[in-house]
């Protein structure tokens, strides 16, 4: 029994981190240079990298620029530039880095019919960038109360045409889209996300946090629903894909003493080419590593075998086949 502890503390994993914006709220990033840094020095061979579909607003009543879209009252809106930055700093690369980026298009209003033609315009402008859609904000805390518009959901009609299109292009798409509300402790807006994965079964979701935040968690520790709604979510829809994300590290895979919840570890091992870790950093890349190894914990109590799928190959698992 030692020994098997000792084996599993000496593992070192290759990662790939699925979930990363290249800008924050306001457009902005440390830069390509700190980002291949954090990469280097945390064996981050793999990164999905987007940009932030919206811009936080510097309104004209507030005297101090917010340093985070909750800052203040200002509102947000849609921002199709930010695949631009995104795209200008990927195509910057050599060869060899570029190998290691995984660009996917965010800058679209998701409550507009005219997104899924904008998607393809902008797909054809750089052919072969590409290779996934998102991070799509639907149902996102109180960024959905702020954000100009509609409030968009991942099962109206200006979604139902992207999924056409990402199942055209051999896309996946990455989806926000929260489970339930701050208070409600019940899953209020799981149809959202559970109708498109029934209606589009051609296109691969990868949900952003299993729908959980930090927010929602502030207000209510813990979902109680949760493990149960996506084990029977993951039994009924194979092309569902799972991010955890930071959000889910605690309170959910990792118990208050940093050790691995065994019904999790039981329904990551049922389901082992369904999850990804993603560190969800925003333009900052200096906790990169810290973000990523906080999964360590996890990885180190699965069979190492699955271990290295959720650390790095199931996220290259759902990229197009052509950069496979």
């Amino acid at each position: 029994m030692l020994l098997t502890s000792v084996e599993a503390f000496a593992r070192e994993y290759g990662y790939s981190d699925a979930h990363l914006h290249y800008v924050d709220f306001f457009q902005e990033s440390a830069g390509m240079p700190k980002l291949l840094k954090a990469m280097a020095d945390n064996r981050i061979d793999h990164v999905m990298i987007s940009g932030i579909p919206v811009a936080k607003k510097w309104h004209e009543d507030e005297p101090k620029r917010p340093r985070y879209y909750a800052g203040d009252d200002a509102d947000a809106y849609w921002y199709s530039a930010t695949d631009t930055i995104v795209a200008a700093a990927v195509n910057k690369l050599t060869p060899e880095q570029r190998q290691h980026f995984h660009p996917f298009l965010s800058g679209f209003n998701p409550n507009d019919k005219n997104s899924a033609a904008h998607i393809q315009r902008v797909l054809d402008l750089n052919p072969g960038l590409w290779q996934g859609i998102g991070e799509v904000f639907t149902r996102h805390d109180d960024l959905t109360a702020l954000t100009s518009g509609d409030t968009p959901r991942a099962n109206n009609e200006a979604m139902t045409r992207i999924y056409h299109l990402a199942a055209e292009n051999d896309l996946p798409v990455m989806l926000h889209s929260n489970i339930t509300s701050k208070r409600e402790k019940n899953p209020l807006y799981l149809a959202e996300i559970e109708e498109p994965l029934r209606n589009h079964p051609h296109t691969r979701f990868l949900w952003a946090h299993a729908g959980t935040s930090a927010e929602i968690h502030r207000h209510q520790t813990q979902l109680d629903f949760l493990l149960p709604t996506l084990t029977r979510m993951l039994e009924a829809y194979p092309n569902l894909y799972i991010d955890l994300s930071w959000s889910l590290l605690t309170p959910y895979l990792l118990d208050e003493q940093g050790k691995p919840r065994e019904a999790w570890l039981k329904l990551v091992e049922r389901f082992p080419e369904r999850f990804m870790i993603g560190s969800d950093v925003v333009g900052r890349f200096n906790k990169l590593g810290q973000e990523i190894h906080g999964f360590d914990p996890l990885l180190d109590a699965l069979p190492e075998e699955i271990a290295r799928k959720v650390a790095r190959d199931n996220f290259l698992s759902i990229l197009p086949h052509a950069v496979r």
